[in-house]
């Protein structure tokens, strides 16, 4: 189907499937001994080929560029992906043929897999990107890659054929979101298509050659259940969270970079009542809400003239144009702060958001100088008390050392003191040691609030009986929490 055609027509003889294979085959040939020629030394069928070996790489260029001569990539484009698979790999059988190339069965179908990666895929990173245990993938240009696994980061022996190449990849993720990395625009944030956070940073800036990070999300979406099972929270604190999502309180997720914040906000969304309009403002769109009624929205970057930029704030702004009953921002890192704020204290009540920040309390001064960065020139009470008459929680996520993640704070803002906002713990973590593995030991505990701030709220929406079993739980398993 996608073989190249030559202009002087001829009676070529065409299978099946459309693939002119005698065209193919003389290609091939005539690129083996022509210009993709590369010296292979002769080997015998016990030679074998390390994936990090010069000689792998080398074969696989000139099988590569045989296969590039030899098909019709704007035919390829037309195929569905597992068609288009086994057209190259037939392909690439028979240049491998053809060259007499001498590889194992084991080495000439991990060619096969890389050449149709290189082609139709993400390259080198197919394989890490398939694997749900990894959280980042992190490529410092094209001959060294790590990965982390179970909050650990190990280098793997992953390499590209060039920083050419890793270029290229970079170009065709970000591009599949309208974002453009070059020279003239060295950083550049996108998303995979499944959400996955893509970060690329490129020469000049990148001295090494191009830096890929991608935070990877589990194909399988994580629930407060789960991270129950993971010890990231006791079975008390998952049931307040739960009744916090239900009753619509504001919440702001805080933590630093890594701790689970944007799986967190994952996880409260899912207890949105279905009938509610929800809309969300991101960088690069992450959530992955189940509610029927959502409305994705994204910024924009400006373009080659410095125009068009469509920043979080205006986001925000348009949001409440548009009915929402709650605005979810998943991360706030800027003046758009204040019109979240805003939105949280003028009927938009369940509104979530994320922050950077250590604790509870240094989130609440991060806020404030957020919106100091806006150029308000608003006196600190003023602001303290729309911080206090808008966030209800402040929910503190943490990455611990030894990999592990834990919400270590459930923390109600209560109200103002003079000038000093006024919070409340419901739950903490405590870190009690640590055991012969390495793995840090800790319990959940209640503070023992029999009623929080947020009672009468959870009575407006019949939920007290549940909040009052939970927090009675709490106490009486306090010295049993994990």
């Amino acid at each position: 189907m996608f073989g190249k055609r030559n202009s002087g027509g001829g009676g070529e003889q065409v299978k099946p499937d459309g693939i002119i294979l005698e065209q193919a085959k003389s290609k091939a040939v005539s690129a083996e001994n022509t210009k993709i020629s590369v010296t292979v030394k002769e080997a015998s069928p016990k030679t074998t080929y390390s994936d990090q070996s010069d000689e792998y790489y080398d074969i696989k260029t000139s099988v590569f560029a045989a296969l590039i001569d030899t098909i019709d990539l704007s035919q390829l484009a037309v195929l569905d992906h597992e068609t288009a698979r086994e057209e190259i790999r037939d392909i690439v059988n028979d240049i491998i043929a053809l060259k007499n190339l001498a590889l194992s069965i084991a080495k000439q179908e991990e060619l096969l897999r890389d050449i149709c990666n290189d082609v139709l895929g993400y390259g080198p990173l197919e394989p890490l990107l398939a694997r749900d245990d990894i959280a980042d993938i992190m490529v410092n240009g094209a001959g060294t890659t790590f990965i982390e696994v179970q909050g650990k980061v190990e280098e793997t022996g992953l390499k590209f054929r060039d920083n050419s190449q890793l270029m290229n990849i970079c170009q065709r993720i970000v591009s599949q979101v309208g974002r453009r990395v070059d020279e003239s625009s060295p950083i550049c944030d996108a998303r995979l298509p499944d959400g996955s956070r893509v970060n690329v940073i490129a020469p000049p800036l990148a001295l090494d050659g191009p830096a890929l990070t991608i935070r990877k999300f589990k194909k399988d979406k994580l629930t407060l259940d789960q991270l129950q099972g993971f010890g990231s929270i006791s079975p008390e604190g998952a049931e307040i969270l739960k009744i916090i999502g239900r009753v619509r309180c504001n919440v702001v997720i805080s933590g630093g970079t890594g701790s689970g914040k944007t799986t967190l906000l994952n996880c409260l969304t899912r207890y949105i009542d279905t009938d509610e309009r929800v809309i969300t403002c991101e960088d690069s769109a992450e959530l992955q809400l189940q509610q029927p009624h959502v409305v994705r929205l994204e910024t924009r970057p400006p373009n080659l003239e410095g125009e068009g930029e469509i920043t979080m704030r205006d986001l925000v702004k348009n949001c409440l144009r548009m009915r929402p009953e709650r605005i979810i921002v998943g991360e706030v890192r800027g003046p758009e702060v204040f019109d979240l704020l805003q939105a949280m204290n003028t009927g938009h009540d369940g509104s979530m958001g994320t922050i950077h920040s250590n604790s509870p309390r240094e989130c609440l001064a991060r806020m404030e100088a957020m919106i100091a960065m806006g150029g308000y020139t608003l006196p600190a009470k003023t602001v303290r008390e729309m911080i206090s008459g808008s966030v209800d929680v402040i929910v503190q996520a943490a990455r611990l050392r030894d990999g592990s993640r834990r919400i270590t704070h459930i923390t109600e803002v209560v109200g103002m003191e003079g000038e000093v906002i006024t919070t409340q713990d419901l739950f903490v973590y405590d870190i009690q040691g640590e055991d012969n593995a390495g793995r840090i030991q800790g319990r959940f505990r209640s503070t023992g609030i029999g009623q929080p701030n947020f009672w009468d709220r959870a009575r407006y929406y019949n939920e007290e009986k549940r909040l009052a079993d939970a927090l009675d739980q709490a106490n009486v398993l306090e010295e049993d929490s994990f």
